[in-house]
Order: C-alpha cells, then sequence, then structure tokens
C-alpha cells in the first residue's frame, strides 16, 4: 500500500485590500511504509503578488492583525459530515471550519477558502445554499467560486464513478441545520464521521480521507501489492498555473496571484525498522495534472503502510487496574472488563455501580468508537476481592462478563440460577456470569457459579472464558475445586477427577435462571479451562492447560497422549463439545515434553472459531518439540518460552498450520481472534529484543527493561505473518486480550506500567494516573493494519 498525505497546515486571509495576498501553505505527502515507499512534499509558503493582482475585497479593521488572521484559518476539524440534503446531491461528504469548507464529490475534492472578513463570520457561510456552475462544456462544481473565495479543486483523473463512498468510524457528534422557516429543509442528527473511504477509487486502490493529530486534513492511497501507482492522476483546478521546478518543486499560482509550493519528494523505504532513502519524484502529466515516479520501486513485492493506532488510551485511576478481557459490537465500540483497585477508577453518572466496594472490583467499560469517551463504566463486585477475567457482546449491545469473586455480597439479580456464595469463606472463590444492559445502568442477570470450594488447598472456582451464542445463549469456562460445582444430568463428566481441580464447561439459558448443561472436562491431576467460543451450530470449542496423563481424548484426535513431563508438566488441550454437552465431538492433547520454571510447560490461553468450524488457539510452550508444521512461519523453538498459534481442522484429527512466534527470550500468548479471511490475531508479551516484527510496523523493537506487548496477524495459511508490531513505552506493559471487528480492526487491552505507553490524541485517557511503585493502569489500544491479499 502506498500513503499519500495532503495536510492543509495554515491559512491566513487578507488583512485589506492593500495586502492583497492569502498566505497559504500545504504539505503533500506521498507515503508507504516498509517496502512501501513514502513520498513527502512539503510546502514552505505563498508568495506575493502584487496589490492590483487581488479582487477588490471589503477592507478589514487595522485589529485584526495577521496572526489573528491565521488563526481563523488554522484549525482543521478532524470530522465530516455525511450529506442529507444540506448541500448539493453530487457532494457525498463535506467538512467545515473557520475559513474553509471541504467538499468531497464522487470524482473530486473541493477546498473553498473564504477571506479573512468572511471568516470573522463563519456562519453566514453555513445559511447559504451552494450553488453550481453551469460553465458548458465542464462538469458542474459543486462550489461556486464567489468573489470572496478561492477555490481548490484536486480531480481524481480516471478515477472509478461506481468507488463506494462510505463514512468511517462514527463520531457520538451530530451536525443540525435549522435554516430558514421552511421545517422541510431543517436537517438534524446529521451523522459525523473521522474518516471518509472511497473503495476501489481506481482498480486496487482506495482513497482514505481523514484528520491526522496535528489537526491537518490528510488522504491516503493504499494500493494492494502489485498495483502501478502510476494509475494515480490529481489534476489541480483553480490554479492559474502549474510549474515543476528543476529542482523538484511544484509551484501552484493561483487565481489572487498567490503561488503555493511543494518542495521536492522525500522518498524512503522501511527495513527492519530503518529508512532507507529511495530516489522519486513528482511528474507532471498533462498541463494541469501530476504523478509520481518512484526509482527502484518493485510493484510485485508487498508494500506496506504504516498501521498506526487508530487509538490507544490509558483506563484507569491512582492505584493498579489491569484488563483481561475486551469485545467489540458491529459499531465498533469496545468492551472492557478486568480488575480495578483505584477508588478513583473512572466510572460514569447512571451507570450500575460507581462506586469501589472493598479493595478490588471487577469493571466494565464501553467505548465509543473512536475511544474518546465512555459510553458507561462501572464496578462490578462486593466487599471482598472480584475480577473480571473475559466479556462477550451480543447483537443488542448487552455485555456478558466472566470471572471470580471472594466477596458474599457480590451483586446477583433475584431469579438468577445462584443467587448465594457457596465458597468456604475463609479462603475459596466463585465463578461469576453476570449480563449487563447495553447502557451499563442495569443488570439483566447475575450469578454465582460454584460450589464449596477445596477444604484443604483453600481454593474455588473461577470464570476465565465466555463466550454467546446467536440466541444469547452464555458458554463458560474456567477450573473448579469443588466436588459439588453444579452439574447438570448426562453432561459428559459429572465427578470432579482430581482434588487439583478441572476444567468445566457450562451453558447458561438466556435469563441466567438454568443451566442448559454443565460438565466437568479434567483427569487425575490439575487441568483448567482459559477460553471458550462457539461455532454457528452452537458446538463448544475449549482449551486451556492439561496437567492429568489421563485427560478425556478422543479416538482418531491428532494428539491423544500427554508428552509432557510428569508429574509437574503440562500439555495445552483443545475440545470440541456437542450440543448437549454430553459428548466429545473431539479432543486432543497439543504439547511437547518442554518444561521451564517460568514458563512452566505448554498451555492454551485463547481460542477462536471460524464459521467453517476450523479451530485457531494461542498459548505457550517451553518445548522445542512442540506439534509444528512443515510450512509455518517459525518452525524452531526460540528459546526461553514461546508463543504458539495453531489452526485445527474441523475433525480435531489433523493440524491444518502451527508456528512457534517468538524471540530468544520469554513470550507468553494470551488471547487471538480470527476474521471472515481466516486472518489469526494474537496478543500477548514478550522479553525477547528478536520478537519478530514486520517491516513498516507501529514499532519494530522492544525499548523496555521489561516486557512489551505485541499484536501479531498472521497470514490465512500460517506460512508469515501479515503484520506484527511492538506495543509499549519504557517499563512493562502486557496484554491479555484481542478482538477484532468485521472491518479487520484489531482492539486489545492489557496493563500498561510505563508511563510513555503510546496513547493517541483526544484518546480518553491520555496519561497513567497510576503511582510507579503502586501497579499499572488498564490500556484499551485499536489499531488499523494493511490490507493484504489472501495466500
Amino acid at each position: 500500500m502506498i500513503r499519500m498525505t495532503w495536510a492543509f497546515l495554515n491559512f491566513s486571509g487578507l488583512a485589506s485590500r492593500q495586502r492583497g495576498i492569502m498566505d497559504a501553505r500545504r504539505t503533500l505527502v506521498a507515503a508507504a511504509l516498509a517496502s512501501a515507499v513514502i513520498v513527502s512534499l512539503e510546502a514552505v509558503h505563498a508568495k506575493s503578488a502584487s496589490p492590483d493582482a487581488a479582487a477588490p475585497r471589503k477592507p478589514v479593521q487595522a485589529t485584526q492583525s495577521a496572526p489573528q488572521a491565521a488563526n481563523l484559518y488554522g484549525k482543521i476539524p478532524l470530522s465530516f459530515e455525511a450529506n442529507h440534503g444540506q448541500t448539493d446531491s453530487r457532494v457525498k461528504f463535506l467538512s467545515r471550519g473557520n475559513g474553509y469548507t471541504l467538499f468531497l464529490t464522487p470524482d473530486e475534492a473541493v477546498l473553498s477558502l473564504r477571506s479573512a472578513a468572511e471568516s470573522s463570520h463563519p456562519s453566514s457561510h453555513l445559511t447559504r445554499p451552494l450553488q453550481l456552475s453551469q460553465k458548458p462544456r465542464r462538469p458542474p462544481s459543486p462550489v461556486a467560486e464567489r468573489a470572496r473565495e478561492l477555490v481548490l479543486r484536486m480531480k481524481l483523473v480516471g478515477a472509478s464513478p461506481n468507488a463506494l463512498i462510505e463514512g468511517v468510524d462514527a463520531l457520538p457528534g451530530k451536525a443540525n441545520y435549522f435554516i430558514g422557516n421552511d421545517p422541510k429543509k431543517w436537517r438534524a442528527n446529521v451523522p459525523t464521521y473521522a474518516r471518509v473511504r472511497y473503495r476501489n477509487v481506481y482498480p486496487g486502490i482506495d482513497l482514505v480521507y481523514y484528520g491526522s493529530n496535528k489537526d491537518q486534513l490528510e488522504y491516503d492511497f493504499i494500493l494492494v501489492p502489485g498495483t502501478n501507482p502510476e494509475a494515480i492522476k490529481l489534476r489541480f483546478e483553480g490554479a492559474k498555473t502549474l510549474t515543476l521546478k528543476p529542482d523538484g518543486d511544484l509551484t501552484l499560482k493561483l487565481a489572487d496571484g498567490s503561488e503555493v509550493i511543494h518542495h521536492v519528494p522525500a522518498i524512503y523505504q522501511e527495513r527492519d525498522g530503518k529508512r532507507e532513502k529511495i530516489n522519486g519524484r513528482c511528474v507532471q502529466r498533462g498541463k494541469d495534472t501530476i504523478g509520481f515516479e518512484l526509482a527502484g520501486y518493485d510493484p510485485t513485492r508487498a508494500v506496506y503502510i504504516d498501521p498506526g493506532l487508530v487509538y490507544s488510551t490509558y483506563l484507569g485511576g491512582s492505584y493498579y487496574d489491569i484488563g483481561y478481557g475486551i469485545a467489540v459490537d458491529s459499531s465498533g465500540h469496545a468492551y472492557v472488563t478486568g480488575i480495578a483497585g483505584s477508588a478513583d477508577f473512572p466510572t460514569t453518572s447512571g451507570a450500575f455501580q460507581t462506586v469501589l466496594k472493598g479493595d478490588d472490583n471487577a469493571f466494565v467499560t464501553k467505548f465509543t468508537a473512536d475511544g474518546t469517551a465512555l459510553i458507561y463504566s462501572s464496578f462490578l463486585g462486593g466487599s471482598f476481592v472480584s475480577e473480571g477475567n473475559a466479556i462477550a457482546v451480543d447483537s443488542s449491545g448487552a455485555a456478558y462478563v466472566t470471572g471470580s469473586t471472594y466477596s458474599t455480597d457480590f451483586p446477583t439479580t433475584p431469579s438468577a440460577f445462584q443467587s448465594s456464595y457457596h465458597a468456604v469463606a475463609d479462603g475459596g472463590s466463585n465463578a461469576f456470569v453476570t449480563k449487563l444492559t447495553s447502557d451499563g445502568s442495569q443488570l439483566v442477570y447475575s450469578t454465582y457459579l460454584g460450589g464449596s470450594g477445596n477444604d484443604i488447598l483453600r481454593l474455588g472456582d473461577q470464570g476465565d472464558g465466555i463466550a454467546i451464542d446467536s440466541a444469547g445463549f452464555a458458554y463458560v469456562t474456567g477450573l473448579s475445586q469443588s466436588s459439588d460445582f453444579p452439574i447438570t444430568g448426562g453432561a459428559f463428566q459429572t465427578v470432579l477427577g482430581s482434588i487439583g481441580g478441572n476444567a468445566f464447561v457450562t451453558k447458561l439459558n438466556t435469563t441466567g435462571t438454568a443451566l442448559a448443561y454443565s460438565t466437568y472436562l479434567g483427569g487425575n491431576i490439575a487441568d483448567f479451562g482459559a477460553g471458550i467460543a462457539i461455532d454457528p451450530a452452537g458446538f463448544a470449542y475449549v482449551t486451556g492447560y492439561a496437567q492429568s496423563t489421563n485427560f478425556p481424548t478422543t479416538p482418531g484426535a491428532f494428539q491423544t497422549k500427554s508428552n509432557a513431563p510428569a508429574p509437574v508438566g503440562a500439555n495445552a488441550f483443545v475440545t470440541k463439545f456437542d450440543t448437549t454437552g454430553s459428548t466429545l465431538v473431539y479432543s486432543t492433547y497439543l504439547g511437547g515434553s518442554g518444561y521451564s520454571s517460568i514458563c512452566r510447560s505448554d498451555s492454551g490461553t485463547g481460542i477462536a472459531v471460524d464459521s467453517k468450524g476450523f479451530a485457531y488457539i494461542t498459548g505457550q510452550t517451553a518445548s522445542a518439540d512442540f506439534p509444528i508444521t512443515v510450512h509455518a512461519f517459525q518452525r524452531h523453538f526460540a528459546g526461553g518460552c514461546d508463543a504458539f498459534a495453531t489452526k485445527i481442522n474441523r475433525a480435531g484429527s489433523r493440524l491444518v498450520y502451527s508456528t512457534y512466534l517468538g524471540g530468544s527470550e520469554f513470550d507468553w500468548a494470551n488471547g487471538i481472534a480470527v476474521d471472515s479471511a481466516g486472518y489469526a490475531y494474537v496478543t500477548g508479551s514478550t522479553d525477547s529484543a528478536n520478537f519478530p516484527t514486520t517491516r513498516g510496523a507501529f514499532k519494530t523493537k522492544n525499548m523496555a527493561f521489561a516486557s512489551n506487548a505485541f499484536v501479531a496477524k498472521l497470514k490465512a495459511n500460517g506460512s508469515g505473518l501479515a503484520y506484527s508490531t511492538y506495543l509499549g513505552g519504557s517499563d512493562f506493559d502486557w496484554a491479555n486480550g484481542i478482538a477484532v471487528d468485521s472491518a479487520g480492526f484489531a482492539y486489545v487491552t492489557g496493563e500498561a506500567g510505563s508511563t510513555d505507553f503510546p496513547s493517541t490524541l483526544g484518546a480518553f485517557q491520555t496519561k497513567n494516573n497510576a503511582a510507579t511503585s503502586l501497579g499499572p493502569n488498564a490500556f484499551v489500544t485499536k489499531l488499523a493494519f494493511p490490507r493484504q491479499r489472501r495466500p
């Protein structure tokens, strides 16, 4: 993909008729990072013309100085309005600000710049209807070139008339127009967006308009591998002349005699985190048309855009707060759960629980789509420790949370399946399952889920994974050390197999009042469930940690015996249940013979399933003989502890792919998600300085003395990385959960010990509120990835 950016940096208007000149700065940047090429053209200034060259304008009072005039034009809002009839029908989106209006039509961007006198009353421009010029033999313009306006157009020469133009990343603000006395012409609740995307504006090329973090209007051309950048042709209208100078500068002379100068492009490629200068230049394709010529550009190689953060924010108070689970709905709202130790953890008015009870409570937080604000944020807990470990969301925006609690007064609903705490009072825990309304103000249902615990080990039950099917049934997995954990008749395993505990798999009905099924899953030592996923048919897939040598497996499964060293070692497991919870469709170990005092053995921590019933598992391994496939991205154990990513076929009998993912130190994977194209997204943490990253990634080096988080996107066949990046600052940062939306954006949560964890301008919380000695804040990060061709 090639990135091109045009930033309008500063528009300073006329101070008087004698000045007769508008000072303007423009920046035009074309970029393609990693194997991509970056072209940067920076405008410096606009040269003065003689006073007589300017059209007559209304004088401006002497008190309006040049810097004041510049301020009128210097702010570019980072939003785009959909056209709902407030302007000409050919305009799809528009953006307004002091001194300018931008109109986006199917084949051009039109920037209307107003004089300082007019800009001092911007509302006058809003009330004036947009007029169309009707010059013969020329496409009508969506903007009138009025006496007090300069109009600059950028025409997309040869663009597809069928390009899909859509708003992306809806913003919470709305635009309203109540102009005149005819209510039929009023417009209310006009949606606004952070970006506008033209899909396939040229074959294999998308165009995206957006605002940068420096209040600049920018656009990107995004090219799939193999696309020729010479397809892009930009014709400028509204300039008297367009000149390419011998030094490579591009000069546009405007109608009032001023000039806009774009400097010679600086072009480079990024390899292994370093920039390499590449020769290239802006070229003229016609009298008023430009393009780009890139020397040494290889169109057959994968080309990447620098996919910076869409948003990234801290979430926490002055003590310690950790994000464990994350989910995303169809509107791009992120839902996060975890543990909050801060009494000043951010909550919202009207949320279910706004005050911390006891030392630690779970929390549930819902973000706006742009990450700038909280839709709701609530504590969830009682007078003793409670933590939220996993979260899911249904089509109505209701959030489902599971975790563990030591509180006898954890909030439950009257008709819940289990309304009272069953664990031993001096040490055990119960799992819980809670469903909240879409606005976070009430509990739809909330129930304990557990038994009396283990009198010897003083341990109990905890929920670690949750998934929701299309009907609203909740599926939960975790660890039970209770011999009286609630189990249903006819379940696959009705007796606890070990004093150390077994995994459990429980399906609750839609009202949280009864169990559809509930079963233990384990053998004679210790086993726990860490993640659960549901396919469209209602089959449940579970992964976790199996220390038992007699963990239940099925004939024909990929690995029917544990390879771990007894009695301390473990292997991961993958188990698929039928819809009744009474039968195993398949069940397999997944692991090797290694052991580490830090990494311990092999463990599954996250699972996802695609629409075809293929399971994707991630976790960590200490085994040099962990099962790896021939064409995997990383076939050899790198040392310490490596993450892994494995895809299993529908029958559980064969690995579609399996790969290590790590460097020479310790690497832990904690979450996995899969998109509709079969790309797997893995997140976790790494101590390695040589964790595999991709060229042009957001962060290609670990700068911390401890761990950084990582986010990796695997190709659909597991043979390589589509993208991989570190994520963190100069202290310890861990990622614990990941979710992916339908557009391929990844949402990550975890804990940030760094005070310089990357946050974005305008994010909800841009600094770490926790005292360094007390603990981390949670974080929530949304990442955009380069578009890829399927392998």
